[in-house]
């Protein structure tokens, strides 16, 4: 979903059986703001956060992860207390969380922005896909909008004028290929290589099959102003979000021993991007104005 949806590097380490049991070894006890203890979220393993968890102890803070197998639990997880904090989903994702599931989270920092990219095992290069090609896509509507923008920006197909972010297929004006697009879960799309000709793969999903980003047929550029809303964010409870302890969190997420965690894991894929949290909820609120009801 994220996702990108948000990066993530390892296989998925829990089953949901699993989840539900890590959430009640590490519900006991009191939340970041009063006990110093803080849960965050991630979907899969996440080292820099192992290396934050070292630097925070230095700040007499516990931060312990809490490991998800399925994306939509995490936001779940936070609303109903279960967690502090989480850090596995960008701004569109987040956007269409909260209208489904009627949560007020609330992002407080920015994390990363990666690509998105189409893969081939058949093809390439962009140029090779043949007439009539299916290509396969996130069908969850945080990745879909952007997925098919990717396709635009490769000039693969059109949509729609003033389309926001939550394109669908039927949004497609243009597609001189008469390319087959198929939208499927976001973590089966490298599984759909096998029999179709192209897929946009999420970042994360792609490291965890072990697709090298450097081999995308096109990706979207994520330094762009367009991946703005693919900001993956730290998360917290709209009531929580300016927590004292959260803010150190933040200023030890942006520090040197994290960020080169970052771009070791990522092989350069991930882009840190600081900006002040206003600005992030303000981009939320925007985002959240474009949700197709």
């Amino acid at each position: 979903m994220l996702a990108e949806s948000p990066r993530r590097r390892t296989a998925l380490a829990l089953s949901a059986a699993l989840t539900a049991l890590a959430l009640l070894t590490t519900g006991c006890g009191s939340g970041g703001g009063d006990g110093k203890r803080i849960r965050v979220g991630v979907a899969g393993d996440a080292p820099e956060w192992e290396v934050l968890a070292k630097e925070a102890k230095k700040e007499g803070l516990t931060v312990e992860t809490v490991v998800f197998d399925d994306y939509s639990l995490p936001n779940k997880a936070l609303s109903a207390g279960d967690i502090e904090l989480n850090a596995f989903q960008h701004l569109v994702f987040l956007a269409q969380s909260n209208a489904e599931n009627k949560t007020d989270i609330a992002p407080i920092a920015a994390t990363t922005v990666v690509p998105l990219g189409l893969y081939s095992t058949k093809h390439k290069q962009l140029a090779d896909l043949p007439e009539r090609a299916e290509i396969t896509l996130p069908n969850d509507p945080a990745n879909q909008g952007r997925a098919l923008r990717v396709l635009e920006q490769a000039k693969v197909i059109e949509l729609k004028k003033d389309t926001g972010l939550f394109a669908t297929p039927d949004d497609v004006t243009a597609n001189p290929k008469h390319v087959k697009l198929t939208p499927v879960n976001a973590q089966q799309t490298p599984r759909t290589l096998k029999d179709a000709d192209a897929a946009i793969i999420n970042d994360g999903v792609a490291e965890l099959s072990g697709i090298k980003a450097d081999t995308a047929l096109f990706k979207d550029d994520p330094a762009s102003p367009q991946a703005v809303p693919y900001l993956n964010v730290i998360a917290a409870r709209a009531d929580r979000k300016d927590d004292a302890d959260y803010q150190k969190i933040i200023k030890l997420y942006a520090s040197k021993a994290v960020q080169d965690e970052v771009r070791r894991t990522s092989n350069g894929t991930a882009h840190h991007i600081e900006l002040p949290a206003p600005e992030l909820q303000a981009e939320l609120a925007r985002v959240q104005k474009q949700l197709r009801r």
